[in-house]
């Protein structure tokens, strides 16, 4: 199993843009190798599955979604340009002059054109993503034959660490939530797990409030879940009342849509194993797949933490690998705990 700073980025950088996120299902499996059972339903959820080996055990579900920002191509144009579209809520400030793939016949990298202040006058305004071009330096009838209408488009998959023990790069949101949970539960031996857990890896998050997640929660019928995503980091100039802190630990949140005493236990377990964790008020909604999740079937408590996370929705998105290993060891002490198992076990 590879090591924490090294699966994030490796599982970031595959391809999952909303629709597609079964295109690097292999090279997914290769990385989560750590668990007995993985499946693929229906709507294309990825689920994983560590088995504690004792029957009628309760059944813990780990929800992460899987899919990520991106574009569509809308059109071929001469010279060797794409138009396209947004998958998602794509920051269209970072957008001119971003290395792209194309994911055609053949993987191809592209630029997003971009208007330089030489060539532009008066007041600039921000293009819509519509007017926006991607330069692929191919002819255009080569271009045809390897890319169609509709082809998805993403983010290059280029990773830096900055100082501080921090990251850079594509895809955090929420595949580095995905990699994080993965990498507790695979170093979890099989007797110290409190019950039968379910890594859901749910699609179409990024575009659809109820997403992947109802399918998959409805299917799994869990006993208790802890929801897992990407927060607001705080930066200079935002609403701290809006944001964490990045280096603070996993945010807890409290909302009306979480089960309050699961989350007054994880709370608990956090500070009793020692895990910094601090609270964010998400008071009617978290934005997270917690929204759907928590009314599946007949219902099912639901805890929601977050990641610290800067520059969402671009392409350099940065998290702190301490905030990493926090969530980590929360997610291990989760899975782990008797107690929850005991309080929420409804067999």
């Amino acid at each position: 199993m590879l090591e924490l700073k090294d699966l994030i980025p490796a599982v970031a950088g595959l391809m999952s843009i909303t629709g597609h996120e079964g295109y690097d299902a292999a090279r997914l499996a290769a990385l989560f190798d750590g668990f007995e059972e993985s499946y693929t339903d229906a709507v294309g959820n990825r689920v994983f599955v560590r088995r504690c080996g004792r029957e009628n055990a309760p059944k813990i579900l780990i929800d992460t979604h899987f899919d990520e920002i991106g574009l569509l191509v809308t059109d071929i144009k001469e010279g060797g340009f794409l138009s396209v579209t947004s998958v998602g809520g794509l920051d269209r400030r970072t957008l001119s002059s971003a290395r792209v793939r194309v994911y055609g016949k053949e993987v191809i990298d592209g630029v997003i054109t971009s208007t330089p202040p030489h060539l532009s006058s008066g007041e600039r305004t921000l293009p819509a993503v519509e007017d926006l071009l991607i330069d692929t330096g191919y002819d255009t009838e080569v271009l045809r034959q390897l890319v169609r209408i509709g082809t998805p488009v993403g983010f290059a998959p280029e990773y830096r660490t900055l100082a501080g023990g921090r990251l850079s790069g594509k895809g955090f949101d929420n595949k580095a939530c995905a990699a994080i949970a993965a990498h507790a539960l695979m170093g979890l031996p099989a007797e110290a797990l409190a019950g039968d857990v379910y890594l859901l890896l749910a699609v179409h998050e990024e575009t659809d409030p109820v997403g992947g997640t109802a399918v998959g929660g409805f299917a799994i019928a869990p006993d208790y879940a802890m929801v897992i995503d990407v927060g607001l980091g705080f930066m200079r100039g935002a609403d701290k009342r809006e944001c964490i802190t990045m280096g603070g630990g996993p945010a807890i949140a409290r909302s009306a849509i979480v089960d309050r005493r699961l989350t007054a236990m994880t709370e608990a377990l956090a500070t009793r194993e020692n895990i910094p964790w601090q609270t964010v008020v998400e008071a009617k909604s978290t934005g997270t797949d917690t929204e759907c999740l928590h009314l599946v079937g007949g219902g099912i408590s639901v805890v929601d933490v977050g990641l610290p996370l800067t520059a969402m929705h671009t392409y350099t998105e940065v998290l702190d690998l301490a905030d990493a290993e926090a969530l980590s060891r929360l997610v291990a002490a989760f899975v782990t705990d008797r107690e929850l198992a005991e309080v929420f076990s409804y067999a």
